[in-house]
């Protein structure tokens, strides 16, 4: 239920970019986003850090965006997340963290080098597709650069985790891999 939470305001942002402008579903993306918040909140009684911080990115360039009648502004806000995204799993893992483990690490027992291969992975998904991103918005027409956003990043992030637990799952010990073999659909 959480990731389809996620999803909701994308799906508003295309079908409103489709049938209006870019500023109606701009508008309508800083709506959803927000309602998104309070209803995570409502189920779950928390909200993670990065949906604040995607709330924060998307009210403000959003707003820009509308006010200065510009699109400019909402194209950027896919490259600040990716770089905050980046920069963030950079930065943990300089500081000795790898918040790729401390979301997994309860459940998957891996070596830290194999940690720090997929943290380092995942800055650079997120640093070539800030940079991506940017070269798309400017380059290509409006139309290209909303399929790509909505499609183009969502597979390319579904295809990555994948990798990423097809990676794990090669790195986990054996006993760890037998266990998750013997899962049955009665569990």
């Amino acid at each position: 239920m959480k990731q389809i939470l996620d999803f909701i305001p994308l799906i508003i942002f295309f079908a409103l970019y489709k049938m209006y402008d870019i500023y109606v579903a701009t508008g309508a993306l800083i709506v959803a986003t927000a309602v998104q918040l309070i209803v995570t909140y409502a189920l779950y009684k928390k909200v993670e850090k990065m949906q604040l911080i995607t709330f924060v990115i998307v009210t403000i360039f959003g707003s820009m965006t509308i006010f200065f009648h510009d699109d400019n502004f909402i194209k950027w806000k896919v490259t600040i997340i990716y770089v905050a995204l980046a920069v963030g799993l950079t930065a943990s893992h300089l500081m000795g963290k790898s918040v790729v483990k401390g979301m997994l690490g309860k459940e998957i027992t891996l070596p830290d080098a194999i940690w720090a291969k997929i943290n380092w992975a995942w800055v650079g998904f997120f640093s070539f597709f800030a940079g991506l991103n940017i070269y798309i918005a400017y380059e290509l027409p409006l139309d290209v650069w909303v399929n790509f956003k909505v499609f183009g990043m969502l597979i390319a992030t579904f295809a990555y985790m994948i990798a990423t637990g097809v990676y794990i799952y090669k790195h986990m010990p054996k006993e760890e891999k037998n266990n998750s073999s013997d899962v049955s659909v009665d569990d």
